[in-house]
């Protein structure tokens, strides 16, 4: 999963990137740098995937991750308001998901946070961006409809009702079938795309703004950006007398994940064979079959059945032999939905 931070000018994008990224340990110099963005690679906790390596011992454990995009900052005054955006939403474009900064602390000499409106003025600028996208392809579809070439009446469809409701102000993700189709995928709409918003308070403030429009599909967090970057770089002790005394409970990175995680719809199943354990990380609804694929092409070409176990069942028993004895361990064909937790052995023939 990669996900992209967003937000308006003095937002605190930046801070909550190296609050989230420094977590990690991760020292500036490591980081993926492409033209000015910072991409970053960091393992989804999960205290599953530790039960399992602790129980198998295998050689190779791999967790699910998630790539933390922040695009390239535009400091000429050159640059209009718009010509910034597109330089941001051109970065964010093949992000799963986005994460939404908007400022709720104030800044010495400057207006007063306004959180909810500062989100609808990014939300408004990505729905036009959008429309600008959809208008253009029906725009070409047409055109080569008139010349006599054979369409794609079900884009076309598709797109002129992306264009409906972006007219109306509504962003795709209010629309489940029109973001997740795989037809429009390729156009990489950003109001299709699952958002967290991070309400970036500041150091004593722990409530949430009041923003009493915001929809009920987007998930809202409050982060106070400016301290928690302060504590992640101190001492471990140091650290952990702060955490308690602002009612941290956890890492900001083990937060946003999650939250994240749950925004996107996402879930996670495990494999385990003679030396590896790893993590996997699906839609929440994918098939068996699909889930083999991402394995391995050959798994989907040659898939027999999936052989599962639930990690709570696992856990229970303590070993894989116990809970198959007990029955459950149970042989799924390919239409089977993974669920969450579930621990996979794919069989296939090639």
């Amino acid at each position: 999963m990669k996900l992209g931070i967003i937000g308006l000018p003095q937002s605190g994008k930046a801070t909550i990137f190296k609050t989230l990224t420094g977590a990690t340990g991760i020292k500036g110099e490591e980081r993926i740098k492409k033209g000015d963005q910072l991409i970053v690679t960091v393992n989804v906790p999960d205290e599953r995937v530790d039960y399992l390596k602790e129980l198998h011992k295998p050689k190779k454990t791999v967790y699910s991750q998630v790539e933390y995009l922040l695009p390239p900052r535009v400091v000429d005054p050159d640059h209009g308001k718009r010509e910034r955006e597109n330089v941001m939403f051109n970065a964010v474009r093949t992000c799963d998901g986005l994460v939404h900064v908007v400022r709720n602390f104030q800044v010495f000499g400057g207006p007063p946070p306004t959180p909810e409106e500062d989100f609808f003025k990014l939300e408004s600028d990505m729905i036009v961006s959008d429309l600008v996208v959809a208008e253009k392809r029906i725009e070409k579809i047409k055109s080569d409809e008139k010349k006599g070439k054979e369409i794609a009446l079900e884009e076309l469809s598709l797109l002129e009702r992306c264009r409906d409701s972006l007219s109306e102000e509504r962003p795709l993700r209010d629309n489940t079938e029109i973001a997740i189709t795989p037809l429009l995928r390729g156009f990489t709409f950003l109001s299709a795309k699952p958002m967290l918003v991070i309400s970036n308070n500041s150091d004593e403030d722990e409530d949430l703004p009041e923003m009493p429009h915001i929809p009920e599909n987007i998930e809202v967090m409050v982060v106070r950006g400016k301290l928690e970057m302060e504590i992640g770089e101190m001492g471990p002790d140091d650290a952990e007398e702060f955490l308690s005394a602002y009612h941290i409970e956890s890492s900001l990175l083990d937060r946003v994940i999650r939250r994240s995680l749950a925004v996107s719809n996402l879930i996670s199943f495990f494999t385990v064979v003679e030396n590896e354990v790893r993590a996997w990380t699906v839609t929440r609804g994918t098939p068996a079959i699909e889930a083999a694929d991402l394995i391995h092409s050959d798994m989907k070409k040659g898939f027999i059945r999936a052989e599962v176990l639930p990690y709570d069942q696992l856990a229970r028993y303590g070993n894989f032999s116990d809970a198959k004895k007990d029955g459950h361990l149970r042989l799924e064909g390919k239409e089977y939905i993974v669920q969450d937790g579930d621990i996979i052995k794919f069989r296939f023939s090639v």
